[in-house]
């Protein structure tokens, strides 16, 4: 009586433990599909200055930025010389806001875009990591 109770309890933990292996395989592939920009969609975008900035560039660039149609939030780091800001992608392009900014201020910015290799770099753990290969592999399947 107990072998055959042994066996319905890890019957049913092997099929438990495929249902949940069959689930996180559904969720990391459904979660890592490229999927179009809506409304609540923020995107970060970086601008590097070649000229030096302070306090009070740093203080008019980012009040004229907060202006700006689709902008949601701004960061100035005037001893880096550079500006980081998030914008809604269905109002705005981080392209039309740069391009905008250097027509109507006196500040001359260069959007920032890494290269492969400094993407490549960015997370050591990202290439290494079993969540990773998982979305690698069941991106390859579908």
């Amino acid at each position: 009586m107990k072998k055959g109770l042994f066996k319905k309890v890890l019957a049913g933990a092997g099929i438990t433990f495929l249902l949940a292996v069959v689930v996180l395989s559904v969720h990391i592939y459904i979660v890592t599909r490229p999927k179009a920009p809506d409304a609540n969609t923020l995107i970060m975008a970086r601008v590097d200055f070649k000229q030096d900035l302070n306090k009070e560039d740093a203080a008019k660039i980012t009040a004229w930025l907060y202006q700006q149609n689709g902008v949601n939030h701004v960061l100035c780091n005037p001893a880096g010389k550079l500006v980081v800001f998030t914008y809604y992608p269905v109002k705005t392009s981080a392209e039309q806001i740069i391009g905008k900014m250097n027509q109507s201020t006196s500040y001359t910015g260069k959007r920032f875009l890494p290269t492969q290799d400094q993407l490549a770099s960015g997370c050591p753990v990202a290439y290494n990591s079993f969540s990773y290969q998982a979305s690698k592999f069941f991106n390859h399947l579908f």
